[in-house]
């Protein structure tokens, strides 16, 4: 049984539709699937009347917060799309979006980047503007010659379009998590680049706030990581969650991860499906 709950669709930043995604999820085989869009449950709003044979699909989410002056994101998996609580968040998180997107662009203009709010607006097709947009537009109008570019020189760290989001407090959106009927779960928390005493301040708080899983597997990490957070995982008491991060077709990241990486941890899918969480404990193993 094949089991991906960290997925991105155009919706947010990923390359393919919603319905696209599930298509390609299909084709690898994958049964278990969650649509975890930055800030956004509008995925599920093309998927609810579509028919999806062979896949259950567990409503998700990633949020942006903050914790110690750390940009941290969180999984949202189970969750109501239609909590009013819920909606209400992220129609805040994407009018934090829009203001920080319209700075962007002020500060682009300046360097003689021009109609870059337009463009990327054009480019984002409804959904809120990122970084992202912003680069492919200055490819587009022959500004630089690849997103890279654009990043090196306009929108990386420490350059005029890196505008630091003002986002909420790591509490406040495991409480929306929980308020929608979902686990929060850690997303990919060795990409914080934290020494391990801090990353243990921060599963402190998250438990201390409600959070309740912690992704053991992020894409294809090496097996020392893999052990190192399964050992927190049990320590602190947290479900355990695997997903790809799917963004876009490549050549070493696909839908669909092993259920082995979990080792002996609780599974966070046992919360929906018996059959995933009984094909872990027998260890089957997914490519």
């Amino acid at each position: 049984m094949v089991v991906d709950l960290h997925t991105h669709t155009t919706a947010s930043d990923g390359s393919l539709s919603p319905l696209e995604l599930v298509s390609r999820a299909r084709e690898k085989g994958v049964t278990l699937l969650s649509v975890t869009d930055h800030d956004t449950v509008d995925a599920y709003h093309e998927l609810r009347d579509v028919d999806l044979p062979g896949i259950q699909l567990v409503p998700g989410i990633e949020l942006s917060c903050q914790w110690s002056g750390v940009n941290i994101h969180v999984l949202g998996l189970g969750i109501d799309p239609d909590d009013a609580g819920l909606t209400e968040q992220l129609q805040r998180q994407r009018q934090r979006r829009s203001e920080r997107a319209e700075l962007i662009a002020q500060r682009l203009e300046k360097l003689g980047i021009k109609d870059c709010y337009a463009g990327a607006s054009r480019l984002a097709e409804g959904r809120a503007i990122g970084r992202p947009d912003f680069a492919r537009y200055m490819v587009e109008a022959g500004y630089v010659y690849s997103m890279n570019a654009a990043f090196d020189k306009y929108l990386g760290a420490g350059k005029a379009g890196d505008v630091k989001a003002v986002w909420p407090e790591l509490a406040e959106v495991v409480e929306w998590i929980n308020s929608a009927g979902g686990i929060a779960v850690l997303a990919h928390p060795m990409q914080y680049k934290m020494t391990n005493a801090k990353l243990r301040r921060l599963l402190d708080a998250f438990c201390e706030c409600g959070g309740g899983g912690l992704e053991v597997a992020n894409g294809r990490p090496p097996l020392v990581e893999q052990r190192y957070l399964r050992q927190l995982c049990k320590e602190y008491g947290l479900e355990a969650s695997i997903g790809s991060d799917f963004h876009q077709p490549n050549n070493w990241l696909e839908l669909g991860t092993m259920i082995s990486s979990l080792g002996d941890c609780t599974p966070v899918w046992r919360r929906w499906s018996q059959a995933a969480a009984d094909a872990t404990v027998k260890n089957e193993v997914i490519v």
